[in-house]
């Protein structure tokens, strides 16, 4: 995560939501561009602060949350994969434990503007997915 310089143009098609938009410890998907191949992720809050991935588990593909906007383990702590029960940790990614243990989240990279979380310019907004772990 990167604090970016107020005197640069912001790019609105870039903006995921504003930070009071995620609870203290919540998660909430994004889909950005348009097309075959918009992006589709998710952004989380933890106490390391706002990170961003991609909504797709490395073990089968699927998205994180078959129950739209359902992210997080019965105690809040860590992302869970409803699919096959996968848990990640919400500051790397990191699968702790299910089907896909030791991978991680494919991670996108955030500015934080104010009070707005964007996506940083590096982030392709079209495209086919491209996984930390095909």
């Amino acid at each position: 995560m990167s604090a970016a310089g107020a005197a640069e143009p912001l790019d609105l098609e870039r903006v995921i939501c504003r930070l009071d938009d995620l609870a203290a410890a919540g998660a909430r998907a994004f889909t950005i561009g348009g097309g075959r191949w918009p992006l589709r992720g998710l952004v989380v809050r933890s106490a390391g602060g706002v990170h961003a991935y991609l909504n797709h588990c490395p073990h089968a593909g699927h998205p994180l949350d078959l129950i739209p906007g359902r992210f997080l383990s019965p105690d809040g702590a860590l992302l869970l994969c409803a699919s096959h029960g996968a848990l990640f940790e919400k500051s790397t990614g990191l699968c702790v434990a299910g089907p896909c243990a030791g991978r991680t989240l494919t991670p996108l990279a955030l500015e934080v503007r104010g009070d707005l979380v964007l996506l940083a310019p590096e982030v392709e907004l079209s495209g086919p997915p491209e996984t930390a772990n095909p």
